[in-house]
């Protein structure tokens, strides 16, 4: 049980969370059950037989942490490991949506992510990454998007002629030379890598850096859970020039479980707060991402930052496949819960139930003692 709510970057106690929403009463609704539909197709409920059984012995994955890699004198080591993704774990709302297998970074000794854990840094320092594939069974390798590095740091075998074996480790410097948000992934056999799962952000604050109020990361991804359950054994075939997208997620989970205050990713405010979110796209399709009654100005793109004279008013920002958007907005509406999602509406689906998917939301501290916050913690599966 982790110490701390809502996505990851600002953080909210979970002391602080249960006074809010008024302590063992927020799941104190009676018969407030989470909607259900039977057109949820069998391989996003679970239903895997044998290969769930082979694969029960995974790990499960855990929300991505934020690594704070200066505190850590300027080092980190990531490594890869077989484990199990649940989306959505709840037979409700198009649920169990599950991943049977993914390949999940974890860093030091912490638990493995889906997304990688959020490696953040300063302008000015460098990164020693070290990727430890010495319990692996397969080769893999890191490349990280946005900063200038040396030709044999890129991370791609091909053209370094760098590629980390199982029972291998090697060192990557990665300089903090390009404020902004960037992303990080294996780049061996790309295609199919990043589509189980092994994507992270790596945030380089600049110097002088002032945080707003509110400040988080979110990760979008779209998947074609074939590859994942073909890995895990079922008998399904894989084509990655027919991709055929049916889980959307944001930070590793689709709707309800984006509002999981543990194991989502709701983006907590209070009035007036000045809310900084740093998003990201892993996935291999542009999401539309809208956020209902705030306006926003996107103040970043890829690490670029965008000159006032150029910014304005929005309130849906379309994110290409590897692009990052830093937007910005105040928390200035009437005190309520406010959907956040991709405005391609079938990617907030679970299967075929909506609503799901590519779907989180903005949520005022103080509107967490109502009946409809207590309602979407029971969707979501809070447990107090």
């Amino acid at each position: 049980m982790t110490d701390y709510v809502g996505a990851p970057g600002s953080t909210m106690s979970r002391r602080e969370f249960l006074a809010a929403t008024g302590g063992a009463g927020i799941l104190g609704l009676a018969g407030c059950t989470a909607p259900t539909n039977d057109r949820t197709p069998a391989s996003l409920r679970g239903e895997t037989g044998t290969a769930a059984a082979q694969n029960a012995s995974l790990p499960s994955t855990s929300p991505p942490e934020v690594v704070n890699v200066d505190e850590q004198g300027g080092s980190v080591t990531l490594q890869s490991a077989p484990a199990r993704h649940a989306a959505h774990p709840l037979d409700s709302m198009g649920g169990p949506v599950e991943l049977p297998q993914v390949w999940a970074f974890a860093a030091d000794d912490g638990d493995p992510s889906v997304p990688g854990p959020i490696l953040r840094t300063t302008e000015g320092e460098d990164m020693e990454v070290t990727l430890d594939n010495t319990e692996g069974k397969r080769p893999h390798t890191l490349h990280f998007h946005g900063v200038r590095k040396a030709w044999k740091d890129d991370g791609v075998p091909t053209t370094t002629g760098i590629r980390v074996d199982p029972g291998e480790e090697h060192t990557y410097t990665i300089p903090a030379n390009v404020p902004g948000t960037h992303l990080y992934h294996c780049h061996y056999q790309t295609h199919r890598h990043i589509e189980m799962g092994m994507y992270g952000i790596f945030r380089v604050d600049p110097k002088g850096y002032e945080p707003a109020d509110r400040e988080y990361f979110m990760t979008v991804k779209d998947w074609d859970s074939r590859l994942s359950r073909m890995s895990a054994g079922e008998d399904v075939s894989y084509d990655p020039q027919n991709r055929r997208p049916d889980v959307f997620t944001v930070n590793g989970k689709s709707a309800p479980r984006t509002l999981h205050p543990e194991d989502g990713s709701p983006i907590i405010v209070s009035e007036g707060d000045r809310v900084r979110l740093h998003l990201a796209n892993n996935g291999y399709m542009s999401h539309p991402i809208h956020i209902h009654n705030h306006r926003f100005e996107r103040v970043e793109k890829d690490g670029g930052a965008i000159p006032e004279a150029a910014r304005h008013e929005m309130d849906i920002t379309n994110i290409a496949p590897a692009e990052r958007h830093t937007i910005e907005f105040t928390a200035d509406a009437e005190p309520g819960i406010y959907l956040l999602h991709c405005h391609k509406v079938n990617h907030v689906m679970n299967g075929g139930f909506y609503p799901g998917g590519m779907l989180g939301g903005v949520v005022y501290e103080s509107v967490m003692d109502t009946d409809i916050f207590k309602q979407l913690m029971e969707y979501a599966g809070y447990e107090p």
